[in-house]
This record gives structure tokens, C-alpha cells and sequence, in this order.
């Protein structure tokens, strides 16, 4: 199973890394654009629809959204838009912790458009940076990455003391402390590069990190209540995109929403 998760691994990490790299901002908007709608199909799932009639109709109120914000984000500012996201990813902490059982299939389709939307709009304002949006992109991912592999191995090897025993029973408070340590290393590394200020970016690195554990385990709560083991089997040894994303579903607004605040994008 490791050895199909690494492969399939190095099967997305390789184009993706083209893309952000060499593509062109344009490629990469529709990049994402492209993976947004396939967790938004995945999510619809949640929701336990009846017919896919109503998941196409769900995939394409989210696209309309997207398309919406993109030609006239004048609506709701980014800024505005993110700092929303923020106070939605700390009232799913609150959630996950205090009310893990609690969800309906209408609540399920308005938590998917709080989860995916302001992602897709964070990482579409990192990739439209004039000149550096593709490696904050990539900070980003590393960040989560990092978080998420450091998590797993300490948590294999000293986890103790279980996270979330209802939405995830398989995470450990140890785990997170890996996790966080880890993320800490490229944190670091980043300031260095991007030639920041090390203290308060190691400071929102650690809490992207911490937030993209709460995206991970609020798929895994929306999984739980819809009895299903993975969104879908698209990626072999990862199942589907969500399993994929979640993590920057919550680590992205947080991450923009910090860099405007310290003004290192606009």
C-alpha cells in the first residue's frame, strides 16, 4: 500500500510541479479550476443525493461560484472572502471537537462551499502574484506535505494519545506534534528564501500547519457521517481528490489570509 501511495505520489507531484513552474498563471487557474470541480462531484457524495442529477447540479453551483468570484470578485472582496474562511476553519475545530455527530445532508452541501470555494480562491490570488505566486504555491504545498508526512511517521512510531477517536481514530496528539516540527523545518527554509521577517512567517506557517490537520480531519468527519471509507478511488493508494486536498482546503485561506496580513501580497 505505501509503495502504490509513493508512486501515485510521484505520478501528480511531477506535472504538478511542471505546471507551477513553467506554466503559464492562466494554465494554472484552470488547473485548479479542474480539480476544484472534481472534489466538488467527490463532496457531493456526502451529501448521500439521490440521483447524479443533483450531483451535477451541486458541481455546477460550485463552478458557477468560482466563475462568479473570478470575473467580478469585486462582489466580495478576497481579503473579506478569506478572513470569512478563517472563522468558518476555527468553528469546524470547535465542531470536530464538541459536536463530531452532528450533520444533515443541506448542512453537508453548505459545508462543501465553505470548504472548496475560498481554497480555489486563495491559491487562484497566490498563482496571480506577478512574480513569485508559483513558489509561494509550492511553500504551500510543502508546508502541508511536511505536515502531514511528519504526522504520519511519528505518529506510527510514538503515537499514544488519540487526536479525534470519533472522526479519526487513527491520529494522535504525538502525530500532530511531528507534524508541527516538521512543517517548522520549512518554514525556516521558506523565510530564508522569500527574505522574510523569520519570526512572524514561521508563526503563520505553524498555523497553516495546525489548520490544514483540522481540513484533514473535517473530510474525515463529513466521510464518517456519509459511511464512506474513502471520496472516491481516482488515485490509486490515495482514493480520491479530496483525500488529496483536504488538508489545503483549510491550510490555503489561512496561508493567503496571513501573507496579506503581514503585506507580502497584495
Amino acid at each position: 500500500m505505501l509503495r502504490q501511495r509513493i508512486i501515485t505520489a510521484l505520478l501528480i507531484a511531477l506535472p504538478l510541479l511542471g505546471i507551477l513552474l513553467f506554466a503559464p498563471a492562466q494554465w494554472i487557474v484552470v488547473a485548479l479550476a479542474i480539480v476544484l470541480l472534481l472534489g466538488a462531484w467527490e463532496w457531493s457524495g456526502f451529501i448521500q443525493p439521490t440521483s447524479q442529477l443533483l450531483q451535477i447540479a451541486y458541481v455546477l453551483i460550485i463552478g458557477g461560484l468560482m466563475a462568479g468570484w473570478y470575473y467580478h470578485s469585486h462582489w466580495i472582496y478576497p481579503y473579506t472572502l478569506l478572513f470569512i474562511s478563517v472563522l468558518w476553519w476555527i468553528a469546524a475545530s470547535a465542531w470536530i471537537i464538541f459536536f463530531p455527530q452532528f450533520s444533515t445532508r443541506h448542512v453537508t452541501g453548505l459545508i462543501g462551499m465553505l470548504v472548496l470555494l475560498p481554497m480555489w480562491v486563495a491559491l487562484v490570488l497566490l498563482s496571480m502574484h506577478p512574480d513569485r505566486g508559483a513558489q509561494y504555491i509550492l511553500c504551500l504545498l510543502l508546508l502541508v506535505t511536511s505536515t502531514d508526512i511528519g504526522a504520519y511517521f511519528t505518529g506510527r512510531a510514538l503515537g499514544k494519545h488519540k487526536l479525534a477517536p470519533y472522526v479519526s481514530p487513527g491520529k494522535t496528539w504525538e502525530g500532530v506534534a511531528g507534524g508541527l516540527i516538521s512543517s517548522m523545518i520549512i518554514a525556516v527554509l521558506a523565510a530564508y528564501w522569500f527574505q522574510l521577517r523569520w519570526f512572524p512567517f514561521v508563526v503563520l506557517s505553524l498555523i497553516t500547519a495546525m489548520f490544514s490537520i483540522v481540513g484533514d480531519l473535517t473530510e474525515s468527519l463529513f466521510k464518517r457521517h456519509s459511511g464512506l471509507k474513502d471520496s472516491s478511488h481516482i488515485l490509486p493508494g490515495h482514493g480520491g481528490i479530496l483525500d488529496r486536498i483536504d488538508s489545503i482546503t483549510a491550510a490555503a485561506p489561512v496561508f493567503v489570509y496571513g501573507l496579506m496580513y503581514l503585506n507580502v501580497i497584495a
